[in-house]
């Protein structure tokens, strides 16, 4: 048990089952679709990130709420964290190759919208 959720052992070969609260692939999924999971993602995609340039390229998110969503996400093993040890510490943020995948979909469906919206701003 975790934090007083017990989670069902998947057999190998079969799919989770998001729509159940037990299933494990749940909490990551509403980690990738939180509020600011899909703007790491995003900002993540073309260039590994120090934790300010993250926090400057995702306006709006306050330090509290990146450093929760980063930690969410390297538990997830969907970015790596890497801390120089230097005064102070300079850590650094990139995708995964799990990452990668994951966030495809996500940069196409933003990449979609905007294209869109330019369409929409010139009609």
């Amino acid at each position: 048990m975790i934090e007083g959720v017990q989670r069902r052992q998947v057999e190998a070969g079969r799919r989770y089952d998001v729509f159940h609260t037990d299933c494990p692939a749940r909490e990551m999924v509403d980690h990738v679709t939180s509020r600011w999971g899909i703007w790491v993602l995003i900002s993540l995609r073309s260039d590994n990130l120090r934790f300010y340039e993250l926090r400057e390229s995702i306006q709006g998110i306050s330090e509290k709420m990146l450093s929760q969503t980063l930690r969410a996400l390297v538990q997830d093993g969907l970015i790596w964290r890497e801390v120089e040890p230097t005064t102070p510490p300079q850590v650094t943020y990139g995708l995964t190759e799990f990452g990668q995948d994951v966030g495809e979909p996500l940069t196409e469906l933003f990449d979609r919208i905007t294209r869109r919206m330019s369409q929409r701003s010139t009609a």
